[in-house]
């Protein structure tokens, strides 16, 4: 159900601002123009959600470029030291729709940072380090940083504390190199949970292949990815948590929302966007961070598809699992930079 505070953000947009037109999407070799070819409509500024003292704060740009990806995370405040790691997604081949370098490389360049990933655990294209090196090459990321595949040499067990699916959680063993994470997440659909953003990135995303199998299926199996569904949702969570609580704080999560697609970036041949991009959005808080990702999307005009992916995987039960495990919390304040 779409609450109150969704309703009155709906009734904000549509009084003041008027809907783009979708470009479809088409071709191999996605230009790095296509970054804002759809404009996004404007948000109210202040809070979604009736914050209270303390809520985490999480930022927000309509201008969807490196200049406003810097902004959302200047605004942030934090001075990342040591070793840096910028956690992307490299995108499966042919044509899917992962954060162009164009977009992201003043960023990673601007606090010396190495670009992680980790491999796969359903097969594809970057399912063993060479090949994802490869892809990680063809798609742009090495002409602007390091690339560094956390799992090459295989895995390290983290604590999960205060879970109750997993004990523990499965990363690549470079996870330990890096002493700030910096968490740049493609917000967009998922056809397993739903949406995917910065909860997702930090679990799935950082855990190696067979952690990304524990996850699927809730600590059960170190291979393949089936499993009870809620139970999943519940295990990226847990698994972001102790990744969180290893990092005592050296971490901060930007998520952009632009081309909209109900699919992931794993998917080399995603549906076409249906709805307009939104704008960049950071915080200190994955939890609130993409919560207020979630409700932009019901608040969208023409984010039906979007929220019909989400509701029918069940996909919100990860942020209510989040904020119960204490991972970060539902209420925040939204700030229009």
């Amino acid at each position: 159900m779409i609450n109150k505070n969704i309703q009155n953000l709906k009734t904000l947009l549509a009084l003041g601002f008027s809907i783009a037109v979708i470009i479809s999407i088409t071709g191999c070799a996605l230009k790095a123009e296509a970054q804002q070819t759809i404009r996004p409509t404007a948000v109210p500024e202040g809070q979604i959600e009736p914050g209270q003292a303390g809520s985490p704060k999480v930022y927000f740009t309509a201008d969807i470029s490196p200049a406003g990806l810097m902004a959302v995370y200047n605004a942030l405040g934090q001075q990342p030291g040591g070793r840096v790691a910028v956690k992307i997604s490299t995108g499966e081949p042919p044509n899917s729709n992962y954060l162009r370098p164009e977009l992201i490389k003043d960023l990673v360049q601007s606090v010396n940072g190495t670009l992680v990933e980790s491999n796969t655990a359903y097969g594809g294209r970057r399912a063993n380090t060479a090949f994802h090196k490869q892809v990680a090459r063809d798609h742009g990321f090495t002409a602007i940083a390091a690339v560094d595949i956390l799992d090459e040499n295989g895995s390290i067990s983290l604590p999960v504390l205060g879970g109750t699916r997993l004990r523990e959680n499965f990363v690549g063993a470079h996870f330990a190199n890096y002493d700030y994470y910096i968490v740049l997440s493609h917000f967009k659909g998922h056809s397993m949970g739903g949406f995917g953003g910065a909860i997702k990135n930090i679990s799935i995303g950082i855990a190696s292949s067979e952690g990304k199998s524990w996850i699927h299926s809730a600590g059960r199996s170190k291979t393949g990815v089936s499993g009870n569904q809620d139970a999943f949702l519940d295990s990226m969570a847990e698994a972001g948590k102790s990744v969180v609580d290893s990092l005592n704080g050296n971490i901060l999560y930007i998520n952009v929302m632009n081309r909209l697609s109900v699919d992931c970036d794993c998917n080399g041949r995603p549906a076409a966007p249906d709805m307009h991009d939104i704008g960049i959005l950071s915080s200190l808080d994955p939890v609130a961070l993409d919560k207020a990702c979630v409700d932009l999307v019901y608040a969208a005009p023409d984010g039906r598809s979007l929220i019909q992916r989400m509701e029918s995987r069940n996909g919100i039960r990860t942020i209510d699992h989040g904020a119960a495990i204490g991972l970060g919390s539902k209420t925040y304040e939204l700030i229009r930079l």
